[in-house]
C-alpha cells in the first residue's frame, strides 16, 4: 500500500475520514489535506480511474486489516484425509469395522483414503479384489460419495470417499 509521499499520481479522487467524497485533487493537496486532519494519505483503490485514496490513521487501518484476517483464518476448515487399510482377504466382520472407523472420519468432515494392500500372490487377483472397494463404498453410500474411483497404484488399489454435501 503507498502512503503519504509515495503516491505520485496527478489527480486523485479523495474520501475523507467519516467516508464522505471530498472529491478529485491533486495528490499535493490530498496529501496536504490529510497532514491538516494529522492523519495519513492511503491509497485503497490503485487501479481505479484516477485512483482511490483516503485520509485514515495508517497504523489503525493496518491493525484492523490484520485482524480480519485472523479472523478469516479461524473460520478455515482444515480438510484430513484419513486412511483406511484392507487386505484383500478381509472378512465381512473386519469389513464392518472399518466401515464404522470411515464412517466417524466422514462424519467429522475428514475425507478417507481407502487402501486395498496386496502382498505375494495376492496380486495375481487384483481385478476380482475391486469387488471389496466397491461393497465399501455401498456400505457408507448414505454418508459418502466416491470422490477419486478405485485405481492401481503399485501393489495397492486406492479410492478417496468424501463426505456428501447436502443442498
Amino acid at each position: 500500500m503507498m502512503i503519504n509521499e509515495q503516491i505520485r499520481d496527478r489527480e486523485v479522487r479523495l474520501v475523507g475520514e467519516n467516508g464522505e467524497q471530498l472529491g478529485i485533487m491533486s495528490a499535493r493537496d490530498a496529501y496536504l489535506k490529510a497532514q491538516e486532519a494529522g492523519l495519513d494519505l492511503v491509497k485503497i483503490a490503485p487501479r481505479a480511474k484516477p485512483p482511490v485514496c483516503k485520509i485514515i490513521d495508517y497504523g489503525k487501518f493496518k491493525y484492523e486489516q490484520s485482524r480480519k484476517e485472523k479472523e478469516a483464518r479461524k473460520k478455515q476448515k482444515i480438510v484430513d484425509i484419513k486412511e483406511v487399510r484392507m487386505s484383500p482377504n478381509i472378512d465381512k466382520n473386519d469389513l464392518n469395522t472399518k466401515a464404522g472407523a470411515a464412517r466417524k472420519f466422514l462424519s467429522k468432515g475428514d475425507k478417507v483414503k481407502v487402501t486395498l494392500r496386496f502382498r505375494g500372490r495376492e496380486m495375481a487377483h487384483m481385478a476380482s479384489s475391486r469387488v471389496i472397494l466397491d461393497d465399501f463404498a455401498e456400505k457408507l453410500s448414505d454418508i459418502a460419495v466416491i470422490e477419486k474411483a478405485p485405481k492401481i497404484e503399485g501393489r495397492s488399489i486406492t479410492m478417496v470417499l468424501a463426505e456428501k454435501r447436502n443442498k
